[in-house]
């Protein structure tokens, strides 16, 4: 009987030394903040069956750890406040102190959401007066992944003078608008990485489900069956080559050319693999909507990006179950030496994609065609950029009576040698930047040749004509990489989007090779 007590003992401490604490995410952790309004989410992992009560602000709601030890509860509609002490509790118990309710944006993106304030316009008075601790930020670190993982790395950062200049430049700039003009706590969850293309960032099955885009994630998957051998390979022909090299040396010859890598499966063009590794594990993290500024390294494919862009937004909303997940985004500035001439660009084709992406329903689009820089892809005023993104979510997302788009082309006429266009969102009128004559605008006959024309502002249209061209059919505005002096803006002061009223074959329209089949 002794025996089997002490048995039973040792099997009750095996028991209970196999048990798993109850742990949660990176996301929740101190100084975070909840979205208010909703129920908000929160999840974690502990023992299989095991029960976890989580409390917050006078709630208390209790979960179950499911088989694979996983648990999730809804905390009811919070109001914007703070601090709060969130409480998770079962064989262990978590105190997450200084909780913040209020909105909470999650700003996604390449290097444009990556670039830090430190290097923004005027960034030393910027960091200086960056004293609002209602704004927190939480960075998660970029990992590269052939699987959706549970977890990332980052922590909540409180807005400082000290800690500022490290944040996204823009979301950072974006939140404070918001909390400005909200006057409640701003949350902003940040996950970017620079010179990443959008399918880096698109959920997989949003790749295959979509006949013109499953090739990518099948290239990738090439490129991962056939690393081993061909990483093997390499590195026999560097050994190979070290050879010829130091035996060229000694002889006084030159060496050999280097062999290449072969293509690696966590290169950060991988398909899906930032969304597996930084953003899957923060869903469904309670967000009001997601800020986005991505699409220069899909420049080369930007006839392409009016399938991908949407192929992620869909899978973005898909992953949170959320159908009306508001997606706003910035469109791609000016960049590289003027055009003196009209001509077929890659980048006018990429924010014309990306202004398709409007018609899916809950989105919006700040347009940054005139703030850009031409030696430079990261324009350093993210203020104006936050700005115009900031009104595009209070007027679309919040319900402000706001103005937040310049003119967008509606429709043309043509009367006589002349092109009439018409616009939406005038907002009291069109007018050229500048008290400047009107420019940026291109004129062309059946030929498709392409001049600059002459423009004016009559009443609430644009009259462009070039007597060169007597019988013209199309126009396009801002059609260029950097667009020479283009100036249309509404009497709220923002810029006209670019666009072109025909619809002839695009230069990228048949470009679907990826960088890793380029070079």
């Amino acid at each position: 009987t002794v025996l089997v007590a002490a048995l039973a003992g040792v099997v009750a401490l095996a028991g209970m030394g196999a048990r798993a604490e109850v742990r949660l995410p990176a996301v929740f952790s101190e100084h975070m903040v909840l979205q208010q309004g909703v129920a908000a989410p929160v999840w974690g992992w502990a023992t299989p069956g095991e029960a976890v009560t989580v409390e917050l602000g006078g709630q208390t709601v209790k979960a179950t750890a499911g088989a694979e030890g996983r648990w999730r509860c809804r905390l009811g509609p919070l109001a914007a406040g703070g601090p709060l002490v969130l409480t998770v509790a079962g064989a262990n118990r978590i105190e997450i102190q200084d909780v913040h309710v209020g909105e909470v944006w999650f700003c996604g993106g390449q290097s444009n959401m990556e670039f830090p304030l430190e290097r923004a316009n005027n960034a030393a008075a910027e960091i200086a007066a960056a004293k609002d601790p209602r704004i927190r930020m939480f960075t998660a670190r970029n990992v590269v992944a052939a699987e959706p993982r549970e977890e990332v790395d980052g922590r909540w950062v409180v807005c400082s003078p000290e800690t500022a200049g490290k944040f996204s430049a823009l979301g950072y700039l974006f939140g404070r608008e918001i909390c400005g003009v909200r006057n409640v706590p701003v949350g902003l969850v940040h996950a970017s990485a620079g010179w990443t293309p959008a399918e880096a960032w698109t959920p997989r099955e949003a790749l295959l489900g979509h006949p013109d885009l499953r090739y990518i994630a099948e290239r990738w998957d090439a490129v991962a069956a056939a690393y081993p051998e061909a990483k093997a390979r390499y590195e026999k022909a560097m050994a190979e080559w070290q050879a010829a090299s130091d035996k060229a040396k000694a002889e006084g010859r030159e060496a050999p050319p280097q062999p290449s890598g072969p293509a690696d499966p966590q290169f950060i063009h991988r398909a899906s693999g930032l969304y597996n590794g930084s953003v899957h594990p923060l869903i469904p993290y309670g967000v009001r909507g997601v800020i986005w500024y991505q699409g220069e390294t899909n420049d080369s494919r930007g006839y392409q990006y009016r399938k991908l862009f949407p192929a992620l937004i869909n899978g973005w909303r898909a992953a949170w179950g959320r159908e009306d997940l508001p997606f706003l985004f910035v469109q791609v500035a000016n960049v590289l030496p003027p055009d003196p001439t009209p001509v077929d660009s890659e980048w006018a084709e990429l924010r014309e994609s990306q202004a398709l992406a409007l018609a899916l329903p809950h989105t919006g689009m700040a347009v940054t065609i005139d703030i850009g820089e031409e030696k430079d892809v990261h324009p350093k005023n993210k203020q104006e950029a936050a700005r115009r993104l900031a009104l595009v979510a209070r007027a679309t997302v919040y319900g402000e009576d706001v103005p937040c788009s310049g003119p967008v082309y509606k429709a043309m006429r043509v009367e006589d040698d002349a092109v009439h266009l018409a616009f939406d969102h005038v907002h009291g009128g069109l007018v050229a930047g500048g008290d400047a004559a009107l420019s940026g605008f291109a004129i062309a006959g059946a030929d498709r040749r392409f001049v600059y024309a002459e423009a004016r502002v009559v009443g609430d249209e644009v009259v462009v004509r070039n007597a060169a061209v007597t019988a013209p059919v199309a126009v396009r505005y801002a059609w260029a990489n950097n667009p020479a002096g283009c100036n249309l803006y509404n009497r709220a002061g923002l810029p006209a989007v670019p666009f072109r009223t025909d619809d002839w074959p695009a230069k990228t329209q048949d470009s679907t090779a990826l960088f890793i089949d380029q070079h």
